[in-house]
């Protein structure tokens, strides 16, 4: 049986609630993200595009190329809520769906065709969507995940196009290289370099010419060029991993305030672990100083999601990591390498209180937020929390970057 995929995308997201919640928005250039100088544009409305604008480009450069445009700088508990909305309308629709991101699902409608027609079926989705939520929304419908998302692309703004079964190539020839997902700016300078432009010229050549130039990912961006995936609509996205990192608005070399801020990610991110019942055994630190240059550095360790085995092996890391000598611009941690388990009590160290101690105040956390309870070490870093479970199957809300 051919398969029928469904690729969904809410658009301009974040644009579009913000101007659910105040119309007089509407048609005014609007960028959501990071209000400072070093925050990121999270999203941007169409209006701004003209002007060369686009996610993930530095606010203050979208602000010089587009004055007028209005900064917000988001709420991610709101943009929640009404994605919640959408996956609920979807449930109800589907049969099998993928949330891959917070604005963007897929869904396995195959065999649905005996019972249905696949694109009326989807078109009346839209139809509620819109009405019940008033959100912009397009989808793109073809036999595999990658066209259809191109397709989606192409169909924006709030529109739907359907690419029928044998017709992926020559949808695909006339568009241009960047349009191919994968193809990101350093690969597509390169392609050009090549001489490369519309999509056709890719699927003239041989794989193996593409696979010198690219590697294995060469290999991928060929067949997706032709049409080609076999990629399944994965109803539940399993985290392989959990970090947080934070900005700062003036560069500083402050080490208390540097020691503050890791302990109160590392007690956060721990609590996440113990909420999804999950242990790690790799953790690492990232330091960005004033000149740009990134440096990490990870460690292997025994599974574990306690604070106080956690805390202490992050503060070497950054010890041994830390240049003394330079600013730094933005620290992170991350915990890999995740597996399913609860906690083990270390019969030679750990107490009756401290495992007390641990449960005591994760029912707090529960109960009025995860920042209700912190280290005093840890307080100075306010904005660390996150307000969802991370393991809940659901893609993580990624905004702009928020600043201490």
């Amino acid at each position: 049986m051919s398969k029928t995929i469904l690729h969904i995308d809410l658009d301009t997201f974040y644009v579009s609630v913000e101007r659910l919640n105040n119309r007089e928005l509407q048609h005014k250039p609007l960028l959501v993200g990071g209000t400072g100088d070093r925050g990121v544009v999270a999203a941007c409305s169409y209006e701004t595009r003209g002007f060369g604008v686009h996610s993930g480009m530095p606010m203050k450069m979208a602000r010089e190329l587009c004055p007028e445009a209005v900064v917000i700088r988001g709420n991610a508990g709101d943009y929640s809520k009404h994605s919640d909305i959408v996956t609920e309308i979807i449930k109800e629709y589907v049969p099998v769906f993928e949330k891959s991101s917070i604005d963007e699902f897929y869904a396995d409608l195959t065999g649905m065709d005996r019972f249905f027609g696949c694109y009326q079926y989807a078109s009346d989705m839209r139809k509620k969507i819109i009405r019940e939520t008033g959100l912009p929304i397009s989808f793109g419908l073809s036999a595999n995940k990658v066209v259809s998302k191109v397709a989606t692309n192409e169909a924006k703004p709030n529109n739907q196009l359907k690419i029928d079964e044998g017709l992926e190539k020559p949808f695909l020839a006339p568009l241009s290289i960047k349009k191919i997902p994968m193809v990101g700016d350093k690969t597509y300078q390169t392609l050009r370099n090549l001489g490369l432009r519309q999509v056709r010229t890719v699927q003239e050549m041989p794989m193996e010419v593409m696979q010198r130039v690219l590697g294995a990912n060469g290999g991928v961006i060929w067949k997706r060029a032709n049409g080609i995936d076999n990629t399944p609509v994965i109803p539940f996205n399993e985290r392989k991993s959990i970090s947080t990192e934070r900005t700062f608005d003036k560069d500083t070399i402050d080490v208390n305030r540097l020691r503050g801020i890791l302990i109160a990610m590392t007690e956060n991110l721990a609590y996440q672990l113990r909420r999804g019942e999950k242990l790690t055994a790799c953790i690492s630190v990232k330091i960005r100083y004033s000149d740009f240059n990134t440096y990490s550095k990870q460690m292997r360790i025994p599974y574990t999601s306690a604070d106080h085995i956690l805390i202490p092996k992050i503060l070497d890391l950054f010890k041994n990591l830390y240049n003394r000598r330079l600013l730094v611009r933005l620290i992170g941690i991350r915990f890999s390498h995740l597996v399913s388990g609860n906690y083990q009590i270390n019969v030679f160290d750990d107490t009756e209180e401290i495992l007390s101690l641990y449960n005591a105040m994760d029912n707090i956390r529960k109960r009025y937020g995860d920042k209700s309870v912190l280290r005093a070490s840890g307080m100075g870093a306010k904005t660390i929390g996150r307000m969802h479970n991370p393991f809940n199957g659901l893609p993580p809300v990624v905004l702009a970057h928020r600043k201490l």
